[in-house]
């Protein structure tokens, strides 16, 4: 009774805002329509590397106390937060945008979001307003008939001590009752959302829950709950677990062995360790292939996507690691040097910098991983845009010739089977 009270409190607070129409029934697509979509981060979740210019003024400020969006709003102060947030909502995603993405054949969109602006906390810095921005993208995804899967991006407490979950740092969500409700508190709006705009297909319960900091078994336990919770709201929409970085095999017992309501999402990315940051460019590939048969086995029994993936091959864009952290590729963070002699970051992240000859062989590590993907489920790239970071740019990928239009994995040969 207590948990129904408070959300309905939630949903009266969330939605009294909202003026918005509600779109016009849209057919929701085929259960099997392979997944092409894109992230739309750096929107709700503020990411240092993606939107550069928002934690600029700090930038040359030692040992800077500013590095995610709860300490960006404890700054501030909650109105002046408020004022520069509301702008950044209202212009970082337009419509032109999704019409632009609707363009270049992209069918789903997946919508990064925090707990804060679902079901906050009085008592944090962040601010709220963030839900009649989400609704207009509903409206024009539904216009454009887009699929959106909206996702849990950020939880109290942190489930991986990323910024991208909202507070950089210890991981500490699993420690508190009260966190782990608001989870589930935050999961209900979602759903109540979900039930409104019919362009929402799926609810991912939880972004990147680090194995190394939540045991798998807590995580399988608040899985049940987020699962059980959501399809009792919205019947109709599919759950989205995502793999805390383990092997999709790790999930037999506990991913719904259908291929109706269930999605399992695993995370690709070439160079977040040295291991992978030292292969060659036939061993990215030959990575990429490898990885699209192992998400094509689980595949079998349960929907597996890809929902993050970039064409970086090093982690040369400006603070990805981590405001003011450099990149282990040129030796200036973790690593003592450089990750070969000639290792630096000029040029890496600006495509008009790139060669002829590596522009040819992102393309093809483009295919490689589009193909891959498609070996399973589908796959949702990160990102739909960046200021400066252009190998995670797809827009800007697909608008200089690197990714192919459409984008139509099965129809590569990269990858031999």
């Amino acid at each position: 009774m207590l948990f129904t009270t408070t959300l309905c409190l939630i949903l009266l607070a969330v939605f009294k805002v909202s003026a918005l129409t509600l779109p016009a029934l849209v057919k929701r697509q085929e259960d099997y329509e392979l997944v092409r979509g894109v992230n739309l981060g750096g929107l709700f979740v503020l990411e240092p590397w993606i939107t550069p210019s928002l934690f600029e003024q700090w930038a040359n400020q030692p040992n800077s106390t500013v590095v995610d969006e709860w300490s960006y709003c404890e700054t501030l102060g909650k109105a002046e937060c408020q004022r520069r947030l509301n702008e950044h909502w209202g212009s970082w995603v337009g419509e032109a945008d999704i019409a632009t993405l609707a363009s270049m054949h992209i069918n789903t969109i997946r919508i990064p979001i925090g707990y804060w602006a679902l079901a906050p906390n009085p008592a944090d810095p962040y601010i709220q307003g963030q839900v009649p921005f989400l609704e207009r993208i509903l409206v024009w995804a539904g216009n454009y008939r887009m699929r959106v899967i909206l996702d849990l991006h950020g939880v109290p407490g942190s489930q991986n001590g990323f910024d991208n979950s909202g507070k950089r740092g210890d991981i500490q969500w699993t420690k508190s009752s009260t966190d782990m409700q608001r989870s589930l508190e935050s999961l209900g709006v979602l759903a109540i959302i979900a039930n409104r705009y019919p362009s929402v297909v799926a609810i991912q319960a939880v972004n990147e829950p680090a194995n190394w900091g939540v045991p798998k078994a807590t995580i399988i336990q608040f899985y049940t709950r987020a699962y059980n919770l959501i399809k009792s709201v919205a019947p109709n929409v599919a759950v989205v677990f995502h793999d805390a970085f383990l092997a999709p095999s790790e999930w037999a017992d506990i991913v719904p062995r259908n291929l109706t309501d269930s999605i399992l999402d695993t995370h690709i990315y070439h160079v977040f360790v040295e291991d992978q940051l030292q292969l060659s460019p036939t061993e990215h590939l030959r990575k990429a292939c490898d990885d699209g048969r192992n998400i094509g086995r689980f595949n079998t029994r349960t929907r597996t996507i890809c929902g993050e993936f970039s064409l970086a091959t090093t982690d040369c864009a400006r603070w990805l690691n981590g405001f003011q952290r450099g990149a282990r590729w040129d030796g200036t963070y973790l690593t003592e040097k450089p990750i070969f002699d000639d290792s630096n970051c000029q040029g890496m992240e600006n495509i008009e910098s790139w060669s002829p000859r590596k522009r040819d062989y992102i393309r093809r590590f483009a295919m490689a991983q589009l193909q891959a993907y498609e070996m399973g489920s589908g796959w949702i790239f990160w990102n739909f845009k960046t200021e400066t970071a252009d190998a995670w740019n797809y827009m800007k990928l697909v608008n200089t010739g690197i990714i192919p239009n459409p984008p139509i994995g099965s129809s590569f040969d990269v990858c031999f089977m």
